[in-house]
C-alpha cells in the first residue's frame, strides 16, 4: 500500500513538475503550432482566393486576347488585300515604264544597226568607188579627161569670179600707203641705176635693214609718227652718210618721213625695196622669168623638205649660219642664177620670225606680180598638155581679170582633175578632195 501511495506521490509530484514546467512550454508550441496553422489555412485560402482571382482574369485576358487577335487577323486580312492591290497597280506601272524602255531600247538599237549598216555600206562604196576610180584614171586619157571636166567648170565660174588681192603685203592702209610712197621715190631712182647700181641698192638697203633688226630702238625712233624728220634725217647722214650711196640714203630717208603703223613694217618695207631693186636687175637683164621660176621651185622644196624649213626659220641661230646652209643648198646643183641667190640669201638673212617657206612664197608673189602677173600654183596628178595650160591659162585670166603665171607641181595623190592656188583663195577640182568630201558625209 505504502508502494502504491509512493508511486501515487511520485506520480503526483512528475506530473504536478510536468505541469509547472513541461505543460507551459507544450501548451504555448501548441499555441504557436496552432497559429501557424491557423495562419497557413488562411494563406491558403488567400492563395487559393489569388488563384481564383488569377484563373479569371486568365480566362478575361484569354478572351480578350482571342478578340484582338481576331481583329488583327481581320485588320492583316485587309491591309493584305490592299497591298496586293497596291503591289499589282505597282507592277503594273513598272511593267509599263520596262515596256517603253524596252521599246525605246530596240528603237535606238535599230537606229544604231541601221546607221553602223549605213556607215559600213558607205564606206565600201566609197572604197569600191575609190577603186574604180583609180583604175580609171590610171589611163592617161582618163586622167586627161578628168582635168578637161574641171576646165569646164572653171569655165562656169567665170563671170562670176571677183578679183582676188593681187598684192602679197598684208600692210594695213597707213603703212601700205607709206610703203607706195617709197616704192614711187625707188622708180623715180631706179631709172637712173644701171644693174650694178640696182644690186649695190639692194645690198644697201639689206644691210641698213639688218642693222635695225639689231637695234630695235633706233628702228622705233626712225618708224614713230613725229614731226622732227630733220633730227632724224641728219641721224641717218651720220650714221650711214658714209657707210651707203646717196641713193640708198635717200630711199631711208623717204621711208622715215611717212607714217607707219608698226615699226616692223619700216624695216620690212626696206627689204621690199631691196627686193624690188633686184627684180628691176633680173627686168633688165632679161630673165626674170628665170628668176620666178627658179623662186617657185626653192619654194617647193622647202615644203617638201620641213626640216630644211625648220633650220632656215630657226632665228636662234645666227644669219650667217643659216645663209651658209642656203648657199650649200643651192650650189648642190640647182644651177640658181645670181639674182635668185641674192634675193633668197636676203629673204633668209632678214627673217624675224616668220617661217621661210612662206617668206620665199611672198616673194615669189612678188617676182610673178612684178611682171604684170598674179601667180598660180596649181597641183597636177601629170603633166598638162599645151593645149590644157593653155586653157588653165585663159580661163584663170578672165576669172581673175588679170594676167595669171601658172606653176605646175607634179603629184600623184590628187589622182585626177586640178588644184589651183591664187594667194589666200584655192579652188579644188581633184578627185581625191572629192572623195575625201564624200567621207565626211558618211553617216557616223
Amino acid at each position: 500500500m505504502s508502494t502504491f501511495i509512493g508511486q501515487l506521490i511520485g506520480f503526483a509530484v512528475i506530473l504536478l513538475i510536468i505541469m509547472k514546467f513541461a505543460a507551459p512550454p507544450v501548451r504555448k508550441l501548441m499555441i504557436a503550432q496552432q497559429e501557424a496553422v491557423r495562419t497557413q489555412i488562411l494563406e491558403s485560402a488567400k492563395a487559393a482566393q489569388r488563384l481564383a482571382d488569377a484563373d479569371s482574369f486568365h480566362a478575361e485576358r484569354l478572351e480578350v486576347g482571342r478578340l484582338e487577335a481576331r481583329q488583327i487577323v481581320d485588320e492583316a486580312s485587309v491591309d493584305s488585300l490592299r497591298v496586293a492591290e497596291l503591289l499589282r497597280l505597282q507592277a503594273e506601272v513598272e511593267s509599263e515604264r520596262l515596256k517603253g524602255y524596252g521599246d525605246q531600247q530596240v528603237i535606238q538599237l535599230r537606229a544604231q544597226r541601221i546607221r553602223e549598216l549605213r556607215s559600213q555600206l558607205g564606206s565600201d562604196a566609197l572604197r569600191r568607188a575609190s577603186e574604180m576610180v583609180r583604175e580609171r584614171v590610171a589611163d592617161p586619157q582618163e586622167r586627161s579627161a578628168t582635168v578637161d571636166r574641171f576646165l569646164d567648170e572653171l569655165e562656169a565660174m567665170a563671170p562670176v569670179a571677183v578679183a582676188p588681192e593681187l598684192s602679197p603685203s598684208e600692210l594695213r592702209p597707213a603703212s601700205r600707203d607709206a610703203q607706195a610712197a617709197v616704192e614711187v621715190r625707188f622708180d623715180l631712182l631706179a631709172t637712173a641705176l644701171s644693174v650694178e647700181g640696182l644690186t649695190q641698192l639692194a645690198d644697201e638697203l639689206a644691210a641698213v635693214g639688218t642693222v635695225l633688226l639689231r637695234e630695235p630702238i633706233l628702228a622705233r625712233h626712225l618708224a614713230e609718227t613725229s614731226g622732227a624728220t630733220d633730227s632724224k634725217q641728219s641721224m641717218l647722214v651720220r650714221l650711214f652718210a658714209e657707210k651707203i650711196d646717196p641713193g640708198t640714203l635717200d630711199i631711208v630717208v623717204t621711208a622715215t618721213q611717212q607714217r607707219w603703223s608698226a615699226t616692223a613694217d619700216f624695216v620690212k618695207s626696206l627689204e621690199h625695196i631691196a627686193r624690188l631693186s633686184l627684180l628691176e636687175r633680173a627686168q633688165r637683164e632679161g630673165h626674170a622669168d628665170e628668176v620666178a621660176e627658179q623662186i617657185f621651185r626653192f619654194g617647193r622644196l622647202l615644203q617638201r623638205e620641213p626640216q630644211l624649213t625648220s633650220l632656215l626659220s630657226d632665228d636662234q641661230e645666227p644669219s650667217a649660219a643659216r645663209v651658209s646652209l642656203l648657199r650649200a643648198v643651192i650650189d648642190g646643183g640647182s644651177g640658181a642664177s645670181s639674182t635668185t641667190i641674192a634675193l633668197l640669201t636676203q629673204t633668209v638673212e632678214l627673217l624675224r620670225g616668220e617661217r621661210a617657206d612662206h617668206a620665199v612664197q611672198e616673194l615669189t608673189s612678188l617676182a610673178v606680180s612684178q611682171q604684170g602677173e598674179i601667180l598660180a600654183q596649181v597641183s597636177a596628178a601629170a603633166e598638162l598638155s599645151n593645149a590644157q595650160r593653155e586653157r588653165l591659162t585663159d580661163v584663170l585670166s578672165r576669172i581673175y581679170r588679170h594676167p595669171v603665171s601658172v606653176r605646175l607641181t607634179i603629184d600623184p595623190s590628187p589622182l585626177g582633175g586640178l588644184s589651183v592656188a591664187i594667194g589666200d583663195e584655192v579652188i579644188d577640182g581633184t578627185l581625191s578632195s572629192r572623195l575625201a568630201a564624200a567621207t565626211t558625209k558618211l553617216p557616223d
